[in-house]
């Protein structure tokens, strides 16, 4: 999947027309189109990953996972140098396993 199929992808899923994001990142009209066969500049692409939501490396094809730090907002650090893809994923499991944990125990303390 190239960058672009991978933007539109997420464009569609948020409801998001390709001209539309074009015009709020302040891109030239129809410029995404050649990230079918070019790749666009680095700023390019943290101005995107950012506005989508999702991780460059996601844009990139580097990963499946749009954002491996999603749902981690509480946490104040993670080193996830040396971890694959699969292991942030399943990290991010547990966080959110254990964050529903403490709100049910939360509950049931009320």
């Amino acid at each position: 999947m190239t960058t672009f199929e991978r933007v539109k992808k997420i464009c569609e899923e948020q409801g998001i027309s390709i001209s539309r994001l074009e015009e709020d990142l302040n891109f030239g009209k129809n410029s995404m189109y050649a990230w079918k066969t070019k790749t666009p500049s680095g700023e390019k692409l943290r101005k995107t990953a950012d506005y989508l939501n999702v991780s460059v490396d996601y844009l990139l094809g580097r990963t499946d996972i749009k954002n491996p730090l999603h749902g981690l907002e509480d946490a104040q650090f993670l080193d996830v140098d040396g971890l694959t893809p699969a292991d942030i994923a399943k990290v991010e499991s547990i966080v959110e396993a254990l964050k529903e944990a403490q709100r049910k125990i939360d509950e049931f303390e009320k």
